[in-house]
C-alpha cells in the first residue's frame, strides 16, 4: 500500500477513534470497557504497546494476518558494483598518422560492424608516402635485374666480390624500405594494391575494429586530429559482466562458480543471476577486491556503467521469518504486531519487539523472545502500518 493510501486510512481511523473516545466516558459509566486504548509499561525502555480496534476500524484498514514461518534462508554477503564489459569488447579508434576529418557520420548509440568504414581522413603526407612507395618499387625492379646480372658475372669471376656485395646490400635496403612504406599505408588505411596500379589518394579510411555500438563520438568534420586523439569509442554488449567490489573480510566466503543474484539500483527484486568467474588477487585503495561475474540470465536493460546491488549465498539454514511488510518501526526499534483476541466487538493488538536478520525474496528473518508461542501467534502481515498510525495518533 502506498503512503497516500496509508495516510487516508490513518485519517479515517483517527476520526473513528476520536468519536469512540468521546463515548468512552458514557461506556465507563455503564460498565463497558473502552474500545481503543494504549497500555505502556513503567519504563520507556521496556514499554508494552497495545491497541484495540472496533470491527469497523478493522475492516476499514483491510488488515490481513498470518503466522511466523520457518523458512530456509541463506546467509548472504551484500555487495555493490557496476555493469562492465571485457577489454576485448572495447575499442578506441584514432587516426594513426593524423589528419583532417573528411567524413564521420556516426552518432552515439549507432550500430557498427567490424570492417565498416566509420571515418575518412585527409592528410597531404599520404601523397608523399604513396609517391615514395612507387619510386621504391621502380628502384627495386632495377636493383633485382642488376643483382641477377652481377651474380652471373660473379659466377664467371669477371667482377669483384666487393661489387656483388654492394648490389646485394642495396637490394636488401630497398626491400626493407618498401616494407616500411607498406606498413605506413596499412596504418593509414590505404590499399597498397591500388597504389601499385598508380592510384594516389590524399584520403584514407578508418575501419571499425569490432562489431558493436558507438559509445562516444569526439570529433566533427573538419577537425584536425593527431595520432593521440580518440575519434570514436566502440563497445560490444555481447560480453557485459558484473564488476563487484568485495571487502577483505568476506573474500574467504567466495569462490569461482558461485551464483550471484543482483538487481539495478531502481529495482527491488533480485531476479537477475550471474556466476563468479574471476576473483581479484589484490586489494584496491578502499580495501576491496574486484570480483567479476558472467551474467547468466535476464540481461534486458543492462548497459555498461550502470550501478548494481547484489548478494551472494554463503550457506542456508532454517530461520523464523515473516513477510517484509509485517515489520514496522517505532522509536527506532523493529516490531511485529500480534492480533491477540476479539472481545466485546473489538480486536486487540500488541506490538512485539524483534531483531531483524537477513532479507531475502520478500521475507525477513527475525529473532523473538523465548516466551512467545510462535505456533499460536497471529501476526499482522498486511497494512500493519495502519495500526501503527492509529497507535501514534492516540499517543499524540
Amino acid at each position: 500500500m502506498n503512503i497516500k493510501s496509508i495516510t487516508k486510512i490513518s485519517a479515517l481511523l483517527l476520526s473513528i477513534i476520536l468519536i469512540t473516545a468521546c463515548g468512552n466516558k458514557d461506556n465507563k459509566e455503564n460498565g463497558t470497557p473502552a474500545e481503543t486504548n494504549v497500555n505502556q509499561g513503567a519504563t520507556a525502555s521496556n514499554r508494552v504497546y497495545k491497541i484495540s480496534l472496533t470491527k469497523a476500524q478493522y475492516n476499514l484498514a483491510s488488515i490481513e494476518t498470518g503466522q511466523v514461518e520457518m523458512r530456509n534462508l541463506s546467509n548472504i554477503i551484500k555487495i555493490t558494483g557496476l555493469i562492465d564489459i571485457e577489454p576485448k569488447s572495447m575499442a578506441s579508434v584514432s587516426a594513426p598518422l593524423g589528419g583532417y576529418i573528411k567524413s564521420a557520420a556516426l552518432i552515439p548509440g549507432e550500430a557498427v560492424k567490424k570492417g565498416q568504414v566509420i571515418a575518412t581522413i585527409e592528410n597531404p603526407e599520404f601523397i608523399n608516402i604513396q609517391q615514395n612507395y612507387l619510386e621504391s618499387l621502380s628502384k627495386l625492379q632495377f636493383l633485382e635485374e642488376e643483382y641477377q646480372r652481377q651474380q652471373k658475372l660473379r659466377d664467371e669471376d669477371i667482377n669483384s666480390a666487393k661489387t656483388f656485395q654492394q648490389i646485394t646490400s642495396e637490394l636488401n635496403v630497398m626491400k626493407a624500405r618498401i616494407k616500411g612504406y607498406e606498413q605506413q599505408l596499412e596504418l593509414a588505411g590505404i590499399n597498397k594494391t591500388s597504389v601499385q596500379k598508380g592510384n594516389i589518394t590524399r584520403t584514407a579510411n578508418l575501419y571499425a575494429p569490432i562489431s558493436g555500438f558507438v559509445k562516444v563520438s569526439n570529433k566533427n568534420i573538419g577537425d584536425y586530429v593527431t595520432p593521440h586523439d580518440v575519434i570514436f569509442e566502440l563497445i560490444n554488449l555481447d560480453d557485459i559482466h558484473l564488476a563487484l567490489n568485495v571487502f577483505e573480510k568476506d573474500l574467504g566466503l567466495l569462490e569461482e562458480g558461485q551464483s550471484v543474484k543482483f538487481s539495478l539500483a531502481n529495482e527491488n527484486n533480485f531476479n537477475r543471476v550471474a556466476k563468479i568467474f574471476l576473483i581479484g588477487k589484490s586489494a584496491g585503495e578502499n580495501r576491496s577486491i574486484p570480483v567479476h561475474c558472467h551474467i547468466t540470465s535476464n540481461q534486458k536493460g543492462l548497459l555498461p556503467g550502470m550501478y548494481v546491488k547484489a548478494w551472494v549465498e554463503t550457506g542456508t539454514q532454517q530461520q523464523m521469518a515473516v513477510p517484509r511488510d509485517a515489520i514496522v518501526q517505532l522509536e527506532g526499534k523493529d516490531f511485529i504486531i500480534l492480533e491477540l483476541s476479539e472481545k466485546n466487538g473489538s480486536v486487540n493488538f500488541q506490538l512485539e519487539q524483534i531483531k531483524k536478520g537477513v532479507e531475502q525474496e520478500g521475507y525477513t528473518a527475525i529473532t523473538l523472545s523465548d516466551s512467545m508461542d510462535i505456533n499460536n501467534a497471529k501476526i499482522v502481515t498486511k497494512n500493519a502500518y495502519s495500526i501503527l498510525s492509529a497507535l501514534r495518533n492516540l499517543e499524540e
